[in-house]
Order: C-alpha cells, then sequence, then structure tokens
C-alpha cells in the first residue's frame, strides 16, 4: 500500500532534472527568475527584459534591449494563413483550444521549423512568444465578428496585446499592470505544463510540439484554467455580504475554493501580494472595485473557516488576484487562461531549449518514467484468452 501511494503522488517531490532557468521556494514563499527574486523583477523590469533573461540567461543593456524589442515586433504578425485558418472555427470553440491548434500550426509557417541548432530553437521560441498574443487577440476579435486589429510596432509587448484585443490604445498604468502580470506568470518551474513541455522536447520534437503540449496541459482547472474558476467563483458570490454564507457552503459540501491553496508554496503566494494592489487599483479607475473587495474578503474567511475545520493554514495563490485584475482590464473570463499561456510561453521556450541543449551538447536522456502494474480484472496474473464464440 506504501508503495501505491508513493507512485500515484502526482511526482510530488520527486526530482526529475536540473535546471538553471528558476526556483520556488515553497516554504519561504519566494520565486526566482535566474537568481532574480520575482518581486525585484516586477518593480523594475518589464517583461521584454524577463523574456530576455529567461532565454539568454541575462538582463539586458539598453542596446540588447531594443534590438530585443525589435525582433519581437518583427515577429509579432502571424501569416493570412493563420488568420485565414481561425476564421473557420465554431464561435463557441473553447479558447484553449482554438490556441493550442494555432501554436500547432505556427511551426507550419516557421522557416526554422526543420532546424536543430539551439538557434533555430531561440528563433521558434521568439516567434511564438511574439505571435501567441496576436493569436489570442485575433480569435477573441474573430468570434466577435470584428476584424482582427494588427499589431503596433510602437507599443510594448503587453501594450501591444490589449490594442490588438480591444483596438484601444491602453492607459499607461494598465499597461504597466498587464506587463507586470505577464512577467509574475513568465515562469514557475516544473509544473505541470513546464514538465509537459519539457518531456515532449526530451524527444526531439521541435519547439511547436513541445509548446502546443504545454498549452493543452495548461488548459485543465487545477493549472492555468484555476483562474478562470475564481472569476466565476466571484461572479457567483456577487457582493462581500454573501462570501462567508458561500465559505461555508462550499466547505460543507468538501469542495474547493478556489485561489486558495498551492502544491508548493507553504505560504502565500508572493505573485498574489503584487497583483492585489493592482486589482484594487484597476477596480477604483473602472468602477467596479467589488471584485477586489470580495476577494479580499473571501481570502480572510477562507482562510479563518480553513483553519477552524481542519486546523490547518491555507494560503493565497497567483491565481486568486490575477482574476479580479483581468477581469477589471475587461479582458473576457475565457481568455484569462490564454492570457496565462501567452506569458508563460517566455518560461516553457526557455525550458525547452535547456532540455534539447545542455551545455555544449544536446542532452541525450528521453523522459521513462516506470509504472506499477497493479493487475486486471483476471487479477495479478496474465489473462487466459477465451474465443469470442465462448465468451
Amino acid at each position: 500500500m506504501e508503495k501505491n501511494l508513493i507512485v500515484d503522488s502526482g511526482l510530488r517531490g520527486v526530482t526529475v532534472a536540473s535546471t538553471r532557468i528558476s526556483h520556488v521556494d515553497g516554504d519561504a514563499g519566494k520565486l526566482i527568475y535566474r537568481g532574480f527574486l520575482v518581486g525585484d523583477l516586477a518593480g523594475s523590469a518589464t517583461y521584454e527584459e524577463t523574456v530576455h533573461l529567461l532565454l539568454f540567461e541575462h538582463l539586458p543593456d539598453k542596446i540588447e534591449l531594443a534590438d530585443f524589442k525589435k525582433r519581437l515586433s518583427t515577429h509579432r504578425r502571424v501569416s493570412d494563413e493563420l488568420i485565414k485558418i481561425l476564421e473557420l472555427f465554431p464561435t463557441d470553440a473553447q479558447a484553449m483550444d482554438v490556441l493550442q491548434a494555432a501554436t500547432a500550426l505556427m511551426g507550419a509557417y516557421d522557416p526554422d521549423i526543420r532546424g536543430v541548432a539551439k538557434e533555430d530553437f531561440l528563433n521558434m521560441g521568439l516567434r511564438l512568444i511574439a505571435g501567441m498574443p496576436t493569436v489570442v487577440a485575433a480569435w477573441h476579435r474573430i468570434r466577435s465578428g470584428r476584424k482582427p486589429v494588427p499589431p503596433d510596432p510602437d507599443l510594448d509587448h503587453g501594450a501591444n496585446f490589449l490594442y490588438m484585443l480591444n483596438g484601444e490604445i491602453p492607459a499607461v498604468d494598465e499597461a504597466r499592470f498587464f506587463d507586470v502580470a505577464l512577467l509574475l506568470h513568465a515562469e514557475h518551474s516544473f509544473n505541470a505544463s513546464t514538465f509537459s513541455a519539457r518531456q515532449v522536447a526530451s524527444t526531439r520534437a521541435h519547439m511547436y510540439a513541445s509548446i502546443s503540449a504545454a498549452v493543452g496541459s495548461l488548459s485543465g482547472e487545477l493549472h492555468g484554467g484555476a483562474n478562470v474558476r475564481v472569476m466565476e467563483m466571484l461572479l457567483e458570490i456577487a457582493s462581500v455580504d454573501a462570501v462567508e454564507a458561500y465559505v461555508e457552503k462550499v466547505l460543507d459540501q468538501g469542495k474547493r475554493i478556489m485561489g486558495l491553496g498551492h502544491a508548493v508554496y507553504r505560504v502565500d503566494d508572493p505573485r498574489a501580494h503584487i497583483l492585489a494592489p493592482m486589482a484594487l487599483e484597476m477596480g477604483k479607475r473602472t468602477g467596479q472595485p467589488q471584485w477586489y473587495e470580495i476577494s479580499k474578503v473571501l481570502e480572510e474567511k477562507g482562510k479563518a473557516a480553513f483553519k477552524a475545520r481542519k486546523n490547518a493554514d491555507i494560503y493565497v495563490n497567483v491565481d486568486f488576484y490575477s482574476a479580479s485584475l483581468y477581469y477589471a482590464m475587461g479582458i473576457p473570463v475565457d481568455l484569462f487562461t490564454p492570457v496565462f499561456a501567452m506569458a508563460r510561453v517566455a518560461g516553457w521556450a526557455a525550458h525547452v531549449i535547456e532540455e534539447r541543449f545542455a551545455g555544449a551538447a544536446e542532452k541525450p536522456m528521453l523522459y521513462r518514467p516506470e509504472s506499477q502494474y497493479v493487475g486486471n480484472y483476471c487479477g495479478p496474473e496474465e489473462c487466459s484468452y477465451i474465443p469470442i464464440d465462448e465468451r
């Protein structure tokens, strides 16, 4: 029985590879990107600087950053053929399904798709990082009966997405808030989607195959889809006065309060404390502060009720306040997870490159975990084949 518990633990606590990209210290509540605390980056850096750090292992100087932003701008426009394909999807298709399909299709238009050098993979990663926001925004406009808005070469990464989504250049503060949110979601070590990307990359598949697998993994409600569930929860609660009754009802039913709890952190997720004041400010600015206010009271009541019932602490995670922030920005709820993906693609690309190119030589190891066979309806031994006429 103990052995079954170990193998069925979702690889919790099992080290599967080494990395130089990021580190999550769950006990201390620290998230580190290549040696830098994420809070320090969020306070001063941009998403583009952070992507450069993740891909090239150092923060860029002014010249490097200008060149890097120019490269991203060059790759931001996707092919007209891909836009035509997006027009063929049903307008009620799930956004993450469309994004996963489009991610794989982007590879068909990449001139480096058959390349096996590290530079080829860097180029593919940059095209995905630059093009994925264009795809998400274009799909939303297409399903809404509007024409896609082409990217603006004068706008930064986050501002460009909001512009392509809404057709209006965002306010400076709003663009900065969104840029910080992308930065905070850019990387998080060996979570489910990153492990999916690395596992596919270990077979020596190309970048697009690896990233499309990661998108599929992120779509689940226990991973990237959790931010959608958080907003649906807030909309269901609807007012601060209804929070306490909601908490009691959910816990009585043995269900989870979405946004509370994490697989790694044993304290509050450090990203949540950065997102919360931005969610408050955006809520005030747009005349809908109630979503932040409900979140804040829900955090307090949920933690207290969990402590009283379980005699244990539970902590807030990144999804809890990103939901109300995105909602105040006017981002459709079902695009929350695609937004997560277009931020995290930077980390995925860095991991694919690390998995494929460890030092000067290619990493030779193919992921091939073991399983414990526990039998079937015949019992622990082999079954005896019975001809179909005798069954």
